[in-house]
């Protein structure tokens, strides 16, 4: 199928200038603030999954989409190697408690796209659970949008080359070191299987209602860009949303308070564009 995520043939972001980027981040995240505002009011709630390459950007794109909303709406999930509770448990279940409430925004750094990723390519699970996981996941993520929480999924791309130029990056940098581990070197030694198992996620999972957004890092400003861009479009797509009426109480003692300012209430929030 010609429509089929492939990773080496994902657009190539076009480099852009420090002011430009900063002008540009700015907007996006005075915007991602206004998505999260209407959210609070209209009880929308989303999950954002961030999958990718070790070293790709995934930190660093979460981190721009952190600062600019309010953390009491917003809770940021690192996912690491289930505990030995979870280890018990069906692989979902960890998932399943970390949901958003209504109004609020999850982001999971990694997923539970590790069972069909991570857990594949190592050996971690076995082929019959893995090759499962596929029907599983697609009917967790379901179950999530029909009660009403936006699935949003973001693959985070680099190319081999750059992902080197990353590691020796991080490697010189006493303030990255901490992200460069063993488990970074293996897995590139089998980046062909990671690949495979990449692109069979693709096509397994990308649904009408919950579709993959592959984005190509080797730029890191404007992959970091066309990421907020992404989450915007998909948290917002169909929201308008109506400010919630004063309460009469409220707008009597606020009168009696202000003295002769006039207390205006507006009626309608703006439509977020997408």
């Amino acid at each position: 199928m010609s429509n089929r995520l492939r990773l080496d043939k994902l657009r190539q972001l076009s480099s852009i200038d420090l002011d430009t980027y900063e002008a540009r981040l700015t907007d996006l995240q005075h915007e991602l603030e206004r998505v999260q505002h209407a959210y609070l009011f209209s009880g929308d709630r989303a999950a954002i999954a961030f999958e990718g390459m070790d070293a790709a950007g995934k930190g660093g794109a979460i981190r721009r989409i952190s600062w600019a909303l309010d953390p009491r709406s917003l809770k940021v999930w690192p996912i690491g190697a289930p505990n030995p509770i979870e280890m018990r448990q069906h692989y979902l279940q960890r998932f399943w408690a970390r949901m958003p409430e209504r109004g609020h925004t999850a982001i999971f750094d990694r997923s539970w796209y590790g069972r069909v990723l991570v857990e594949r390519v190592e050996g971690f699970a076995k082929p019959a659970e893995w090759k499962r996981a596929y029907r599983e996941i697609n009917e967790f993520e379901r179950q999530l949008i029909e009660n009403g929480t936006r699935v949003i999924k973001v693959f985070l791309h680099i190319s081999k080359s750059e992902q080197l130029r990353r590691f020796e990056e991080r490697l010189r940098n006493p303030r990255k070191r901490w992200k460069l581990s063993y488990e970074d070197f293996r897995n590139r030694d089998r980046w062909d299987d990671y690949v495979e198992a990449i692109e069979d996620m693709f096509d397994r999972t990308s649904t009408k209602h919950a579709r993959w957004h592959a984005v190509q890092g080797d730029n890191k400003p404007a992959a970091r860009l066309e990421v907020l861009r992404v989450i915007i479009d998909e948290m917002s797509r169909g929201l308008a949303v109506e400010e919630p009426k004063v309460d009469p109480k409220v707008l009597k003692l606020a009168r009696q308070t202000f003295g002769g300012v006039r207390v205006v209430e507006r009626r309608k929030r703006p439509r977020v564009q997408t």
